[in-house]
């Protein structure tokens, strides 16, 4: 009968580190997906009956920053690509952590002749310190459809 193999304490903690070693530079390669400051989500697309689209957005402040007033200007495609308008989305204010659903009806566009929207630009980003950051509410900014309308930067 074969003797049961014996490990020395000095062996276990070599393999031991050798496994540590071997997750963290696994965990190391893996590239960090940074979560972004501010989320926003064209969530519905419905016709109105005067012959308009509703357009339903949620908005989320992931950061640790409040916003005083936070507004996007946005363009308008129609469904041969053409640039029919170009507005502004007011979203109020956005404390940290909340989460905001806004309606913004477009008059005379169906929502089926809607075929993109993009951000354009910030139109107003007020930090809840009373200062202005474009930057910070573009930069930090995702975007996702639920709807058959393109949306993005």
């Amino acid at each position: 009968m074969a003797s049961p193999t014996v490990f020395s304490p000095i062996f276990a903690l070599l393999v031991a580190g050798s496994i540590a070693n071997g997750v963290m530079a696994q965990t190391a390669a893996e590239p960090q997906v940074e979560t972004p400051k501010i989320s926003l989500e064209l969530n519905n697309a419905s016709d109105t009956a005067d012959a308009g689209c509703q357009l339903t957005f949620v908005i989320t402040n992931h950061s640790e920053t409040g916003l005083d007033q936070v507004a996007y200007q946005v363009g308008v495609f129609d469904a041969q690509g053409i640039v029919r308008r170009i507005l502004v989305m007011e979203f109020g204010a956005l404390t940290s952590g909340k989460t905001k659903i806004a309606l913004f009806n477009l008059a005379d566009q169906k929502c089926s002749d809607i075929s993109r929207i993009i951000v354009n630009d910030v139109a107003q980003c007020t930090l809840a310190e009373n200062s202005e950051a474009a930057d910070y509410c573009l930069s930090g900014l995702s975007t996702k459809s639920r709807t058959e309308i393109d949306f993005g930067l």
